[in-house]
């Protein structure tokens, strides 16, 4: 069962040109004034206020976040960790119930193939990798991989690209 707010809406939301303009500049930066967005886009500024408001209610636009350096606030190591469990479903209930709990978790996300979970991680040291590990290993076998680079870390999706995946571009 998902956690996300908006589950229940498989279908992707129907979406102008306007709308796809102003999801852009706000993944490039969230922070921009309603005035300066409706500069960009082209609408005033009560206009481009109310356009967001609608997508957010359609549940395109789920929040706005800072971007945290955790490195910089001391969590230098990140991890993906993939959970393989074999018991019978109250074991999964019970680890998503506590994975909830471990403040290392970045993102917990139940899969499909022989691997049960997927965990994103942030820990301070090996010592404190070890401690996390042997937490996850009383729900099943783990495999950790340690991210050395980051290539992409956040990707603008724009109308075009969306266009091109479902033309099989």
């Amino acid at each position: 069962m998902s956690t996300s707010r908006y589950s229940h809406r498989h279908e992707p939301a129907e979406l102008d040109r306007i709308a796809w303009k102003i999801i852009e500049e706000l993944q490039r930066d969230g922070r921009l004034s309603w005035a300066e967005l409706g500069r960009r886009v082209g609408l005033t500024t009560p206009a481009v206020s109310e356009r967001v408001y609608r997508l957010e209610k359609l549940g395109v636009i789920r929040g706005f976040h800072a971007d945290i350096s955790l490195e910089r606030l001391g969590m230098p190591i990140l991890i993906f960790v993939r959970l393989s469990m074999a018991g019978p479903e109250q074991l999964v209930r019970a680890f998503q119930k506590q994975v909830k709990t471990w403040e290392e978790v970045l993102e917990c996300h139940r899969v499909t193939g022989s691997d049960s979970f997927i965990v994103k991680a942030r820990v301070v040291s090996v010592e404190h990798l070890e401690r996390f590990l042997d937490k996850l290993g009383h729900f099943g076998t783990t495999s950790t991989a340690t991210v050395l680079s980051s290539p992409v870390l956040q990707r603008i999706i724009t109308e075009k690209v969306i266009e091109q995946f479902h033309n099989g571009e």
